[in-house]
């Protein structure tokens, strides 16, 4: 029989319940506050390097699930020294500063907040000679509606959820295209105004899905493929058209890697898995071809 009794100290009183379970509470939030401020903290961390040149851009240039976290990089940004962005400083032999970040949109590049972050181009100086960008997906929804839609087609709990839950994929209508290009303007303009004698090169997002149809590896329905296609297709022409009127560079990777999509035989992006290695984003073919048509258009 167990004994209402404080470890022999006499009966536990509701007042003695409530004392300890503030305490409990108190320890968590400040548990929580703690990483928090940590978090605000790696994420403001000055980043390392001469800014000559500056690689700017969301998970598709941070080089997410290509290997170990680049050192000194916020943790949330899933920054690794496989993006194509390190590979082509090497290459080019130029200080570099990596400002990439996985989850990022044009907005978090031109004014920040992101993960408790500054602005991207908040490193670029005037003598900055280089900028490679790489963003707008996240803009469109366009990973996050291709996880969605192959896990509203999966057996598993989060694909039931899926079902239940999500109304579906917003029509071309509904997307943020012309939101997007207004702030991409603004981003290569500022990008200019801050460092005068650059050169701005755009990549845009090797293409995912193949230039008709669907297969296996991406888990979408045929109906599901042309609709990722069609904000694929757009995004890529609407880049490349803001970026050219602006005097960039454009690398046209949707165009360059059509034939290398994750149904290809010789893919340069996954499709939906392996989970841990962000589906739907380049592998390291497809990062390694991003760093050479790079240095194809900037020779």
């Amino acid at each position: 029989m167990v004994d209402d009794r404080d470890h022999g100290y006499g009966p536990v009183t509701p007042r003695q319940v409530f004392k300890r379970l503030l305490i409990v509470v108190a320890a968590v939030v400040a548990l929580l506050a703690a990483a928090a401020l940590w978090l605000i903290l790696d994420a403001r961390r000055t980043p390392d390097g001469t800014p000559i040149y500056v690689a700017l851009g969301s998970s598709y240039a941070a080089g997410a699930g290509l290997g170990p976290r680049q050192p000194g990089s916020p943790i949330l940004c899933q920054r690794s020294d496989n993006g194509y962005p390190p590979r082509l400083a090497l290459q080019l032999r130029l200080p570099f500063v990596d400002m990439t970040c996985s989850g990022s949109v044009t907005k978090h590049v031109l004014v920040g907040g992101q993960y408790f972050q500054n602005a991207q181009i908040r490193t670029l100086t005037t003598q900055t000679r280089l900028v490679t960008l790489t963003v707008g997906g996240n803009d469109v929804g366009f990973v996050r509606d291709l996880y969605l839609l192959s896990a509203r087609n999966s057996d598993t709990w989060f694909g039931w959820a899926v079902r239940k839950l999500w109304v579906g994929p917003p029509q071309m209508a509904n997307r943020d295209f012309p939101k997007l290009a207004v702030t991409l303007q603004s981003l290569i303009r500022e990008i200019r105004r801050r460092s005068p004698q650059v050169r701005i090169v755009v990549a845009t997002y090797p293409a995912v899905l193949p230039p008709s149809g669907t297969c296996p590896q991406l888990g979408l329905l045929v109906a599901d493929a042309d609709i990722m296609r069609k904000v694929q297709d757009e995004l890529a022409a609407l880049t490349g058209r803001i970026a050219k009127q602006e005097g960039a560079t454009v690398v046209d990777m949707t165009a360059i890697g059509a034939n290398h999509s994750a149904c290809s035989s010789a893919p340069w992006t996954r499709g939906r898995r392996p989970i841990n290695e962000a589906p739907f984003h380049p592998n390291i073919v497809g990062a390694k071809a991003t760093e050479e048509a790079i240095l194809s258009a900037i020779d």
